[in-house]
């Protein structure tokens, strides 16, 4: 819902770090301008070394805007590293509402007057919603239907949904610019989980971070099961760095995956070298993704049904490797990369 016409809207910028995203860029881009939101607007696309047409894309979207009140701006990223190109849009725009978005993402009509609107109502420095994954062919909808299955990621509001409230991360996030730069923006250690570290350092300085349902971005699957294994192995290695950087920050969903992947490889162990009973252990994993893909897959074609226990699978198997052979020296990295938060923010300014 858009606020009153006699009601002086704040500026927002999307920054949106990009990399060989040719097939969804355009899409995500002109789901951003056709926003139903009366402010002025701009978007800053932090450009990574691409290896298709993601370039040429961004400068035809730079052309087509440039005398558009909402226009499209580039800058590089060299590094082709999310948080640099964060960094690298953030210090490239110009207005007080800063709104993250993947060149994979479609945002919802009235997101970003619906962002403004919540952030104003609770004082938040970071309001986010739902990554609803949205497939475009069978594969894709049978990862779709895993992502937001909990089965297939447990109990997070973010990929289920849930109800609104305080959160520990969202999804992308809509900013007060104020809150990035008091915090000095992202860390770009974190090549992986960058939101939850700066949405921790918000929360260290007393700020809000606010999750609602009524906020919701549709996102690209991973096309193939090799980018989904190497998304999902990048994602575990990542959550234990995170929970090496802060040890109060696991939980034993988190803990699910590994603790699958150490018991299915003991069991094929046992049963191929002492009693075939240790394939109970595979056995009844296999058995449980199988039952647990049917009302996932309510109203898919078959093909796309089928898919969803490999789809499980490789999440599952993934993460829990992921996260069983995350190197030490990176988390102490990282560790020693760590910024203490700022507190000058008021958290209701």
């Amino acid at each position: 819902m858009n606020a009153k016409p006699d009601v002086q809207l704040p500026a927002v910028s999307v920054i949106m770090p990009v990399l060989n995203e040719e097939r969804h860029l355009r899409g995500a881009v002109q789901a951003i301008l056709a926003q139903e939101y009366a402010g002025e607007m701009e978007v800053v696309i932090a450009l990574g070394p691409s290896k298709d047409r993601t370039d040429e894309i961004a400068a035809e979207l730079v052309r087509e805007t440039a005398s558009d009140s909402k226009r499209v701006h580039t800058v590089p990223n060299p590094t082709g590293r999310t948080p640099a190109a964060l960094n690298a849009a953030i210090k490239a725009s110009r207005h007080p509402i800063v709104v993250r978005v993947d060149g994979h993402g479609m945002l919802s009509p009235n997101y970003i007057a619906t962002a403004v609107r919540l952030l104003e109502e609770t004082g938040a420095q970071n309001v986010g919603g739902i990554m609803h994954a949205e497939g475009e062919n069978d594969w894709e909808h049978a990862v779709a239907a895993a992502m937001t299955s909990k089965i297939g990621v447990g109990n997070a509001a973010f990929h289920t949904g849930g109800e609104a409230g305080p959160a520990e991360t969202v999804y992308l996030g809509v900013f007060r610019r104020a809150a990035l730069e008091q915090q000095g923006g992202y860390n770009e250690e974190f090549i992986r989980a960058q939101d939850w570290e700066l949405n921790f350092r918000i929360r260290e300085a007393g700020g809000l971070i606010w999750f609602s349902p009524e906020l919701k971005v549709s996102y690209r699957p991973r096309p193939s099961v090799k980018a989904l294994a190497k998304q999902y192995k990048d994602y575990g290695r990542w959550r234990h760095v995170v929970a090496r950087y802060h040890s109060g920050s696991i939980n034993l969903r988190y803990l699910a995956p590994p603790t699958a992947v150490c018991a299915i490889a003991a069991g094929i162990v046992v049963g191929a070298a002492l009693t075939p009973l240790g394939f109970v252990i595979p056995g009844g994993y296999l058995a449980a993704i199988v039952l647990g893909s049917l009302p996932a897959g309510r109203g898919l074609s078959l093909k796309a049904r089928l898919q969803i226990p490999v789809a499980l699978a490789t999440m599952h198997m993934s993460w829990g490797y992921g996260f069983l052979t995350s190197p030490r020296s990176l988390a102490r990295r990282v560790i020693a990369s760590r910024r203490p938060a700022v507190r000058t923010v008021d958290a209701a300014s």
